[in-house]
């Protein structure tokens, strides 16, 4: 178990994590009018960044084998801070681009760092607050936005403020090193294996566990995109009322993760994960059904239904695969997560451009029921090797 004091600088890592996360897509109306941007372009900064975010999750093992979880956190802060205070002082775009690297590749290992932690010296409920915070994260980010710019100054100042609040949280971490390290002075995370991907694919029910990932990313990053044009498109409401009910799905899996911390003192994380699936599965027959107040209805539910997949799936990392391989396994997740992120919003938009926006809710169940099945072929080996 760690400290109090640990614990509350890990909720804010957290809420840090998530900052940038909503940055862009709050100031990027202005900020194509002040760089003489394109208007794709936030699409590319974005891909730059989850590129960036999956090397350094590759990476993440070896890393926090020389650094430590603790000191490696602190120093991607840093490095976010800086990228963040970059683009707030750029001329064009293409500096904007080039600074999306460092954004990226300060996420990707804090992500996989601070899961691992948590997995291994955690309740589970507290890795289910832990993402509720990252959402938290991505809900201050656009009010941050929002007051700057309702204030008259530029989105420049609304980067500055978030790389300032990055600024602070690294500095506390680096004055608080102490509190990552065991009764021996040691962090404890220098021992951890450093797997090669082929070695971590090579562990007894890997292969379904990582597909698993990306089968609920690509359901979690659809519907985050998607929800509100859905609702236009399939659903004829005005686009106005869209984009404030597109929010449901969000409010759903921040307060779902909430929620879900009280939930797994009772149930098991492979229990919160099937629970998960459930409700996933019912949001996607409901959204099939007509009328407005269903679709609103599935959308919320399908937020609560992804709440608590994606951390107790973390959780149960140790127990599938080892604690001394499990920082390894979670950095390659955390690539694997970033993978569906990355392109299946994309190829659900080519579909739909195709079939028309109502296959949103087919899209979503079809992925829904492949990670049902792959999540319970990898428990049946996880189960029979533990059994040896």
């Amino acid at each position: 178990m760690v400290s109090a004091m640990l614990l509350v600088i890990i909720y804010l890592s957290f809420i840090s994590l998530g900052l940038p996360d909503s940055l862009l897509g709050s100031a990027w109306p202005t900020m194509v009018h002040d760089l003489n941007a394109p208007l794709w372009g936030a699409g590319l900064l974005q891909m730059t960044v989850s590129l960036c975010t999956i090397i350094s999750s590759l990476n993440s093992a070896r890393l926090i084998r020389r650094f430590g979880t603790g000191r490696l956190t602190a120093l991607s802060g840093l490095l976010t801070a800086t990228a963040l205070l970059g683009m707030s002082l750029v001329p064009n775009y293409a500096f904007l681009l080039l600074l999306s690297i460092p954004l990226g590749l300060g996420a990707g290992a804090v992500d996989a760092a601070i899961n691992n932690y948590v997995a291994l010296h955690c309740e589970p409920k507290h890795m289910n607050w832990l993402h509720c915070f990252w959402g938290v994260g991505t809900i201050i980010s656009p009010m941050v936005m929002s007051a700057v710019l309702t204030s008259g100054m530029r989105w420049t100042a609304g980067y500055r403020g978030v790389s300032a609040m990055q600024l602070a949280l690294s500095i506390v971490l680096l004055t608080t090193l102490k509190l990552w390290q065991d009764e021996k002075g040691q962090d404890g995370e220098k021992s951890a294996k450093v797997l090669t991907v082929r070695q971590v694919l090579a562990l007894p029910g890997a292969k379904q566990g990582l597909l698993n990932f990306t089968c609920y990313c690509a359901v979690e990053s659809t519907f985050m995109l998607w929800s509100a044009t859905y609702l236009v498109m399939a659903r004829d409401m005005d686009a106005a009322r869209a984009a404030s009910m597109g929010g449901l799905f969000f409010l759903g899996i921040t307060a779902g993760r909430g929620v879900s911390g009280f939930i797994a003192m009772k149930l098991r994380p492979r229990q919160m994960v099937r629970l998960g699936q459930t409700l996933m599965a019912a949001a996607g027959v409901l959204l099939l059904v007509p009328g407005t107040a269903a679709a609103l209805a599935g959308i919320l539910l399908m937020g609560l239904g992804c709440a608590p997949v994606y951390p107790n799936i973390v959780q149960d990392t140790p127990r599938n695969y080892g604690a001394e391989n499990s920082q390894a396994v979670i950095g390659v997740q955390m690539a694997f997560a970033y993978i569906g992120s990355l392109f299946m919003p994309t190829i659900f938009g080519w579909i739909a451009e195709l079939l028309g926006y109502g296959v949103l809710p087919v899209f979503a169940l079809v992925f829904t029921v492949v990670m049902i099945a792959l999540f319970n072929s990898q428990q049946r080996i996880v189960n029979a090797r533990n059994a040896k």
